[in-house]
């Protein structure tokens, strides 16, 4: 289940950096590296700090295919005018690969029999760290480190509450899906109604 949630993340993460890239007037080249970071940028770096390896996309490259198809497939769907796309239009694949890479990274860490305040970290840096050399690569100023609508919050969250359900017994199945709820449904919400935190 957890392959099939990773597999989930890394399409939306993709597609999000591919309308991101494509916004920007990026070449094919481009698209496909925005696509790629976005899409592994968070889990590389958990791996990384949680000592797992091989890397997901180095062990199993047809991950690096599927994103590569995407960008190349993408950028003609977007190109052919057959989407019409703005800055909102990122907004929900965003939020939804916030919401599966926020259960993925902290079920990953728990599983290594970690602390769970190390899992809802992991959970953090695994569903907002790919946004961030996103936007760093785009010449922005990440989104978690600028004051706008609630973003990291809605990681946070999200992974307490995978946690949380898990320690209470709640079936797998459950806590995944409400983890991904959670992130998704709040990050909506706080860009619909310009929510964030108090400075």
């Amino acid at each position: 289940m957890l392959g099939i949630i990773e597999l989930l993340g890394v399409v939306t993460f993709a597609f999000s950096g591919v309308i991101e890239a494509h916004r920007r007037g990026m070449d094919l080249v481009g698209i496909f590296a925005i696509a790629f970071v976005t899409a592994f940028g968070g889990g590389t770096l958990r791996d990384l700090l949680l000592d797992r390896t091989p890397l997901l996309w180095v062990a199993e490259p047809g991950y690096v295919l599927l994103t590569l198809a995407i960008a190349f497939l993408g950028t003609l769907a977007l190109r052919s005018g057959f989407f019409y796309i703005n800055e909102s239009s990122i907004i929900l694949p965003d939020a939804l690969g916030l919401g599966l890479f926020s259960a993925v990274g902290t079920a990953f860490t728990l599983q290594m029999g970690l602390s769970p305040v190390i899992g809802v970290f992991m959970g953090v840096v695994s569903a907002t760290f790919g946004g961030v050399i996103r936007d760093v690569a785009c010449n922005e100023v990440p989104v978690i480190f600028r004051r706008g609508q609630l973003y990291a919050t809605c990681a946070f969250l999200a992974s307490l509450v995978f946690w949380a359900l898990q320690a209470a017994g709640a079936d797998y199945g459950l806590a995944v899906s409400a983890s991904i709820l959670v992130a998704a449904s709040l990050r909506l919400w706080a860009v619909k109604n310009d929510v964030h935190l108090p400075i």
